[in-house]
């Protein structure tokens, strides 16, 4: 069943839903970033720099660097891909599935608070 919203309600949810991960002192990822954890988690694996970046029409360095922070912060990990060395693949974490899973639970709730 689809949600039905008007343009500023969705305004709206995206603004208190971006406040409140940043009052929240928890990582507030940049929009490539979620991008990328949204892609990895919601998406059928496997992963590769090379296709996240083909994915996201950026460059394979923009992706390595998103995963650098988003590797610090144990969102997502990377390995080399043992069938072709040259492949780095990219995979999800206990971290990021909760990160995730709060993030989504923060969204419902700001969604049921919009005004009607």
């Amino acid at each position: 069943m689809p949600v039905e919203i008007r343009p500023s309600q969705a305004l709206k949810l995206w603004h208190d839903v971006s406040l409140a991960i940043v009052r929240d002192h928890e990582s507030d990822l940049s929009p490539r970033q979620i991008t990328i954890l949204l892609t990895v988690y919601l998406e059928t694996p496997p992963h590769t720099v090379r296709g996240l970046a083909e994915k996201l029409g950026v460059t394979k360095p923009a992706i390595t660097r998103a995963l650098d922070t988003m590797g610090e912060l144990k969102l997502l990990s990377r390995r080399r891909d043992e069938k072709d060395r040259r492949n780095v693949i990219v995979q999800r974490t206990v971290e990021g599935a909760l990160y995730l899973e709060r993030l989504a639970d923060l969204i419902v709730d700001k969604g049921r608070q919009l005004p009607r």
